[in-house]
């Protein structure tokens, strides 16, 4: 009788694109340790807090993971038009959470960052549907812009890009825009109308669902009591420096939301929806027009329909499901 295999999952190719925060950081480790993802590469970019920062904090989480086997390269400084601001009265004076946690003492790919994603996009165009690379930006999309502006041939190594930004109702940064979007809108602008010439699916993980997905501050705790300055503790204590920096109880955990819809695309409920970038408003300007109309007459009076790019954006989760994969990740990797 021949046995019965279940045959795994293939692991998802994955590369971030970064401003390591807080919420970077506890997306890293989730993606550097979850046995559904390949991670090929991070790329870093200033946003959070300026560059250099980004890849120590960056190569740091990915040490305490143990992962030094993951290339990391420097990118853009500065958004495309605007002067750099950061987010350290959020994130902390390093960026991630004044942790004092050791750096690393290896050194970033020599490569810049866009270059990186160019030589790794088209090798993996060059190979089957399941080479094909998830790219999920966690920061402002400035590399991503440069890349596909530069070598847009890189597409054809892309299964879909997942980015971490805008919002349909709220924003953080103003009253209209979410930060990463508002830091370089540009450079979303770019990202967002390259995929529509490109061909590239686009999933939006915005701030509809940025903020729930929620770990206790007592789950925090029992991470970092595995100790160890291990992958558990490091995020124990990422969560735990959140809750103490806002009063609450428990504290999102980010970033990290947009690498659980990469694994696991079931927790997340999508709508196709034309989006565009505001580019020029006094009030608005970086705030992603997500266009939920149902029209069924006349457009005319509108210049500005359809918007040349439909995304997939992320209107609801499950907060309990996601936060479950995330925390089961980090602790069940340290023991």
């Amino acid at each position: 009788m021949t046995p019965f295999h279940v045959q795994k999952p293939v692991p998802v190719p994955l590369i971030l694109d970064v401003d390591t925060g807080v919420d970077d950081a506890c997306a890293l480790l989730l993606a550097a340790l979850h046995p559904q993802v390949d991670l090929r590469a991070v790329t870093c970019v200033g946003g959070n807090t300026n560059v250099d920062q980004v890849v120590r904090n960056t190569m740091t989480v990915l040490d305490v993971a143990g992962r030094a086997d993951v290339p990391v390269a420097r990118g853009a400084a500065r958004p495309l038009l605007e002067p750099s601001s950061d987010a350290r009265h959020v994130h902390g004076d390093d960026g991630m959470a004044d942790l004092g946690w050791p750096s690393s003492d290896r050194h970033p790919d020599g490569r810049h960052a866009v270059e990186l994603l160019r030589d790794l996009l088209c090798a993996a165009a060059e190979g089957g549907p399941d080479d094909r690379i998830t790219l999920v930006p966690l920061a402002p999309l400035t590399n991503i812009a440069l890349l596909l502006r530069t070598y847009p041939e890189a597409a054809a190594g892309l299964r879909e890009i997942v980015f971490m930004g805008g919002a349909a109702h709220i924003g953080n940064a103003t009253a209209s825009a979410e930060f990463n979007v508002w830091h370089d809108p540009e450079a979303a602008a770019i990202v967002l109308e390259s995929a529509a010439e490109l061909d590239i699916p686009v999933v939006m993980y915005g701030l509809d669902v940025f903020y729930d997905v929620r770990v206790s501050r007592r789950g925090a705790k029992k991470l970092i009591a595995v100790g160890g300055r291990g992958p558990a503790e490091l995020a124990g204590r990422l969560i735990d420096f959140q809750c103490s920096r806002f009063g609450q109880p428990d504290a999102t955990i980010g970033d990290a939301g947009a690498v659980c819809v990469a694994i696991d695309r079931a927790g997340v409920t999508t709508s196709i929806l034309p989006v565009r970038v505001e580019l020029a408003g006094i009030y608005s300007r970086g705030r992603t027009v997500v266009d939920r109309r149902a029209w069924s007459g006349d457009l005319s009076h509108d210049a500005f329909v359809p918007a040349p790019t439909t995304v997939r954006v992320a209107l609801s989760v499950d907060g309990e499901r996601y936060a479950d994969l995330w925390w089961r990740t980090v602790n069940v990797a340290s023991r």
